[in-house]
């Protein structure tokens, strides 16, 4: 069997009457195979525009009638059945986009330039979005342009990854820059707390020991000020310990409650068995005081701010857009208020360092890029959804893991504990550094050999093994860095005993340059306590 095409006729005689009937049958198999091969392109054509979300236009010359696929009206949430005309299709441009397609549509339509542009659009329904349009022309066999047809593709989620990696690659920048000079900030504060303690032990007037505790105040809050520049440029690592969600937002609802304007509403609700972070309290309790001082001052005549904690399992489809997630279990933050939102144009712009809409003096534009380097150390993210007039939404995902160690302070010490004439070998590319800690140790019963690099210690360690206790080496030198020095040391002696400084990395991730040996770890700018403390730790 197979499917034919039969034409009848009738057959007649001369005097017009029917003696019979004519009949041609033919073969179409080929036709309806063709046809059903038409309409499975197309049934794939459409199933390919829904899932990359690309509809096709057209615009018939000369009377410029528009026609849309019906992926094109889902994308521009415009009305089925009413096809627009072309200044309402173009209306929904917003600028400076609408005179880029309209001047494209025109250049395509006079001489047939083709073009391929991605533009912002304002959907029917007030939604923002971005969109990637290309068009050719259509001619007769005279040339003539009879029709400016394309396609049109949503490539919303696409620009916003796109901006999330240069947001990435924005906050890298910084951080190098941030880097390098709390390095150096930390080489000039090291001198003067070494100094501070030095000199306090030999000090009995009152008055003076008051004026060097003032010098040490201020030392210490100019080395709390550059961690703090670390913590969002860097996001560097703080004390991590089991924390519950719940207690801290208590806190913070309590600063909130007597230090905000009346006029102004917290409310939190927590999901059922919240569970528990291993984070900073410190540094999370900061980011949700941010937060909730930016609603406070986008409320100027009062309103609510809501916070909101749930449990949620981020799975591969939600990972996938977003570039700083991954899959597994995370607890979700939720900061709303009810103010006066953030425009759609700077929202993008929001967590850039001092970046601010506030007037002068009123805003240092740090507080939401701090927020984010802090999330961010926690391998955590921030998502921010704003309606102006209506509010602003922050969420903040971290993930909830349990096996992450606890640091433990490696120098928290109050008193200074003295030596009994063990030699120090004392590495440090700053001389200030090197002479202060020799006065400092030399004080407190050590002997102690200075090297201003990592080529110069190994060589004195070669010469004085037998003699050598402990090396203090700063992490970051010239020529050798402390990393280098460490395993060039450890060939000497796999004993060697190891005290890592440094104003950048933390002890959490300076142990594993040698173990066994590297276990003990100074933050620059240091004391004389907390140095002293690190090497009695070393000894014992």
């Amino acid at each position: 069997m197979f499917p034919a095409h039969v034409t009848d006729s009738p057959f007649l005689d001369g005097r017009g009457h029917l003696i019979g009937i004519v009949g041609i049958s033919s073969d179409i198999s080929a036709r309806k195979r063709a046809e059903e091969d038409m309409r499975q392109k197309d049934v794939l054509i459409r199933i390919a525009g829904r899932i990359t979300r690309t509809g096709g236009w057209a615009i018939e010359m000369p009377d410029q009638r528009v026609s849309w696929s019906d992926e094109v009206f889902d994308i521009l949430e415009y009305p089925r059945g009413r096809v627009p005309s072309l200044a309402e299709a173009l209306a929904l441009y917003l600028e400076p986009w609408r005179d880029k397609i309209v001047g494209a549509i025109h250049a395509c339509a006079r001489d047939g330039t083709p073009f391929d542009l991605e533009v912002e659009i304002l959907t029917y329904k007030g939604a923002r979005k971005w969109v990637r349009a290309s068009g050719e022309a259509e001619r007769r066999a005279d040339g003539t342009i009879t029709l400016v047809q394309g396609a049109f593709q949503d490539i919303t989620d696409r620009k916003q990854l796109e901006q999330q990696y240069l947001r990435a690659q924005r906050m890298e920048s910084i951080g190098t820059l941030a880097g390098g000079i709390a390095h150096d900030l930390n080489n000039v504060l090291a001198p003067i707390l070494l100094s501070i303690g030095l000199l306090q032990e030999d000090e009995h007037d009152t008055a003076r020991l008051r004026t060097l505790a003032t010098i040490e105040a201020s030392a210490k809050r100019g080395a709390a000020m550059v961690s703090r520049v670390l913590s969002f440029a860097r996001g560097m690592d703080g004390q991590r310990i089991a924390v519950q969600m719940m207690t801290l937002i208590r806190d913070v609802g309590t600063i909130v409650h007597d230090t905000f304007p009346k006029n102004i509403v917290f409310e939190h609700h927590f999901g059922p068995g919240l569970w528990t972070l291993q984070a900073d309290p410190t540094q999370l309790h900061q980011v949700l005081l941010n937060l909730c001082v930016n609603a406070r001052d986008a409320m100027p005549a009062g309103g609510r701010i809501t916070i909101t904690a749930k449990n949620v399992v981020i799975d591969e489809p939600f990972a996938a857009m977003n570039i700083d997630a991954r899959t597994g279990p995370y607890v979700m933050i939720e900061v709303e208020d009810t103010g006066t939102g953030i425009p759609h144009e700077i929202i993008d712009r929001i967590f850039d360092p001092f970046f601010t809409t506030k007037d002068i003096g009123k805003g240092t534009g740090l507080g939401l890029a701090t927020s984010l380097a802090i999330v961010k150390g926690h391998e955590g993210f921030i998502r921010a959804y704003s309606d102006p007039g209506i509010g602003t939404r922050f969420r903040i995902y971290l993930p909830a893991q349990s096996g992450l160690a606890t640091p433990a302070s490696a120098v928290a010490a109050v008193i200074r504990p003295r030596g009994n004439g063990e030699t120090v070998l004392v590495v440090d590319d700053e001389a200030a550094i090197r002479q202060i800690a020799e006065r400092t140790l030399k004080a407190f019963g050590y002997r102690v050999l200075l090297a201003c690099d990592g080529t110069e210690a190994v060589a004195l360690y070669a010469e004085h093994q037998a003699d050598i206790a402990v090396v203090l080496t700063d992490m970051m030198m010239p020529v050798m860095n402390g990393s280098a020095t460490i395993l060039e040391l450890v060939q000497l002696n796999p004993q060697v005993r190891v005290i890592c400084a440094s104003g950048l990395a933390s002890d959490s991730n300076v142990g594993g340059v040698a173990p066994g040996c590297a276990k003990h770890f100074l933050a620059k700018p240091y004391t004389a306590e907390t140095l002293l403390t690190a090497i009695k730790a070393a000894l014992s």
